[in-house]
């Protein structure tokens, strides 16, 4: 038999020789599903949808610009539509006008900038430019907090100053751009703590800068310069600085104030509550409160109210006083135990979650002592050990 081609020797067995399929998706298709994954790294990455701004990062913008494209792209609202995972085709109101269909050249004509071509010598390959390096080390990669435990009473207490009106928020750079180890800020929102500043170190341009440990109130940290959380505060419209908790005064004295009360009552309360948590730590599960009136009338509706755990309470210390600025004092009581504040979260008469914040976990005697202490004025000497259960001498002062 003469030599035969492979179809011919299949054409010889009666075997119909099927075309190769070929992939299942145009190079076009293929182009826009990559283009859409890496929006979606961006919104795994930063949890939320790429924007516009000059102020943003050139790929976010870029991103923001494609993503406006595919949603009006027909084709990609049908070729997408499983991967969207967090239905990002779906326009927001408000949102940008779609813009064209544009390839990533055309994209970055958009928005200003010159695509290099692939023989410019002039262009550095594999080099982070200074721009990206600084942008990469304002973002800094923040990850969970180790040690959380210990920041968060810090938290919880500059979170009751400014609602007490005893520390207040001032635009970063009003008193001066100086980052301190102990300063809190607020930024993108967010109430963040310096918990270290690092040796000084003398940047390229021999300016000073320091290397920080910054906490931040979700319980995550970084470890950015000092010179790029200034420039964050500074670029952030939001961006405040918390001013230092301010001494209090005097929490009784014989120059009156508007808020002082010509008597009070601070009452100490127990829960009834069949909480699991609460029940087994009843003895210690204490409510501290300031109030002018009848305490009394106070608790009446303890049952249902959130803030007595939506049940009934019994009052187990009560210390009449006289000359009571009523705000300073409780927020006196919420500093010295805020180590020991109760961390429970219930639901209130809605469904609603709650937690309230005035109850502690601290024995009766160190209440009492604490009294006592605010009354002689001793109570600056001592802070509160919740692994001892006890008042200890002050370390920190």
């Amino acid at each position: 038999m003469s030599d035969l081609s492979d179809d011919e020797l299949l054409d010889a067995l009666g075997v119909e020789a099927a075309p190769v399929a070929t992939g299942r998706h145009t190079p076009r298709e293929e182009r826009i599903m990559a283009g859409f994954e890496d929006i979606l790294r961006f919104v795994d990455t930063h949890g939320r949808v790429p924007q516009h701004g000059e102020g943003r990062d050139i790929f976010e913008r870029l991103y923001a610009v494609r993503l406006q494209c595919l949603r009006a792209l027909p084709e990609a609202q049908a070729l997408l539509a499983a991967r969207d995972v967090h239905g990002l085709l779906v326009a927001d109101e408000g949102s940008a006008p779609p813009v064209a269909a544009l390839d990533d050249e055309a994209l970055l004509a958009e928005l200003g900038v010159a695509a290099p071509t692939e023989n410019d010598i002039t262009v550095l390959k594999h080099v982070r430019s200074q721009e990206d390096r600084r942008v990469a080390e304002e973002v800094a990669d923040r990850t969970p907090c180790p040690d959380f435990a210990r920041f968060k009473p810090l938290f919880a207490g500059a979170e009751s100053d400014l609602k007490t009106g005893l520390r207040q928020t001032l635009p970063f750079g009003k008193e001066g751009a100086a980052i301190l180890e102990g300063d809190f800020f607020i930024l993108g929102g967010q109430l963040v703590y310096v918990a270290e500043v690092g040796e000084t170190i003398k940047t390229s341009t021999g300016k000073n800068d320091a290397r920080l440990r910054v906490v931040y109130a979700n319980g995550t940290e970084s470890n950015l310069l000092l010179r790029s959380l200034q420039r964050a505060l500074y670029k952030d419209e939001g961006g405040r600085r918390v001013t230092p908790a301010p001494d209090a005064g005097p929490v009784f004295g014989d120059i009156w104030e508007d808020d002082d009360l010509e008597s009070g009552t601070i009452y100490v309360l127990r829960s009834l509550s069949h909480h699991p948590f609460i029940a087994e730590h009843r003895e210690l599960v204490h409510k501290i409160g300031v109030t002018g009136g009848k305490v009394e009338t106070r608790i009446a509706n303890a049952a249902h109210d959130a803030t007595y755990l939506l049940a009934d309470v019994e009052v187990v210390a009560s210390y009449k006083l006289s000359g009571i600025n009523r705000t300073k004092l409780e927020a006196l009581f919420h500093r010295i135990f805020a180590t020991a504040q109760l961390d429970l979260t219930i639901e209130d008469r809605f469904g609603n979650p709650v937690r309230p914040r005035e109850w502690f976990l601290v024995p009766l005697p160190v209440i009492d002592e604490a009294v006592d202490r605010i009354r002689d004025g001793s109570i600056t000497e001592v802070i509160y050990d919740p692994t001892s259960a006890r008042l200890v001498a002050s370390t920190a002062r």
